[in-house]
């Protein structure tokens, strides 16, 4: 790949090329972050490339990176029956995805998910761990717990079998 700027032709290292090509494969298939991606790209457990061929792909990577958080929501609530909060924390978090706040809310208004569907999924397996009913919903509703609003979580308790 040849950049011009300013009348110097730039052409990129083969390092570069294969960073490029590793970080367009990260956005592809895994619908990661930018700032997910330059970690794996430089990572000792990942990918092993210099800061300098990392700042080269992340430059050069044309991903739609909101598009890429709305994926990674949309796999939180369908495989992990999360909250809205809980999604949009996870999303934004530097423990988790690393997406910008920007990017997670952008996600999360956009996620067409039932919430209170992923409550019930969510108070069933508390439930299979013999919670009480008003346990399961403390843990639902909880800032420390699952971050579903009280109406989720009331929806949840009265749908749950005994």
């Amino acid at each position: 790949m040849s950049i011009n700027t300013n009348n110097v032709v730039y052409s990129a290292t083969k390092s570069e090329k294969s960073a490029l090509k590793k970080a367009e494969s990260y956005s592809k298939t895994m619908h990661m972050s930018k700032e997910g991606i330059r970690e794996q790209l430089t990572s000792e457990f990942g990918e092993k490339f210099s800061e300098e061929d990392a700042n080269y792909a992340i430059e050069n990577l044309k991903a739609d990176f909101k598009k890429n958080a709305l994926k990674k929501a949309e796999a939180y609530s369908k495989n992990m029956h999360m909250s809205k909060e809980g999604i949009r924390e996870q999303l934004a978090s530097d423990a988790g995805e690393k997406f910008t706040q920007e990017e997670a809310d952008y996600a999360v208004d956009k996620l067409k998910a039932d919430y209170k569907k992923n409550a019930l999924k969510k108070a069933e397996s508390y439930q299979k761990m013999d919670m009480s009913p008003e346990a399961i919903r403390e843990q639902l509703v909880s800032e420390f717990g699952e971050k579903f609003t009280q109406e989720e979580a009331d929806y949840a308790i009265n749908n749950l079998k005994n």
